[in-house]
């Protein structure tokens, strides 16, 4: 199936960052700054590496998310936020904000989801 490109630019950053796991790996960097792959991956608990890989390689394209690859055996590659991606760390602020009103008004207990 051929997806139609956005028609307004809402939708467009909407699909961008509402992708699975896609503002938690925003968040993650926003708070703690620029990752290494492994240790990105473990501060997302329950994230495939295929899923974390296609998310960033995204976020990449899109100039939310640059990439470093040091020249190492293994490879360290580490990911960190671009201007454009700190330019959501307001939106994640607020979010963060939200989310731990809610939880001190117990809405994540009584909606069955637990909250950390």
């Amino acid at each position: 199936m051929k997806r139609t490109p956005p028609s307004c630019p809402m939708e467009a950053l909407l699909r961008l960052i509402t992708g699975p796991w896609t503002i938690y790996i925003l968040w993650v960097l926003s708070e703690h700054g620029p990752q290494r792959f492994g240790a990105l991956k473990r501060a997302v608990p329950g994230i495939s590496t295929r899923v974390m890989t296609e998310r960033l390689r995204m976020l990449e394209r899109a100039g939310v998310v640059w990439r470093k690859q040091a020249q190492t055996i293994p490879p360290a590659v580490t990911y960190g936020l671009t201007p454009r991606g700190t330019e959501l760390r307001s939106v994640l602020d607020s979010l963060g904000a939200i989310a731990h009103r809610w939880q001190a008004e117990g809405a994540f207990k009584d909606a069955g989801m637990a909250a950390e």
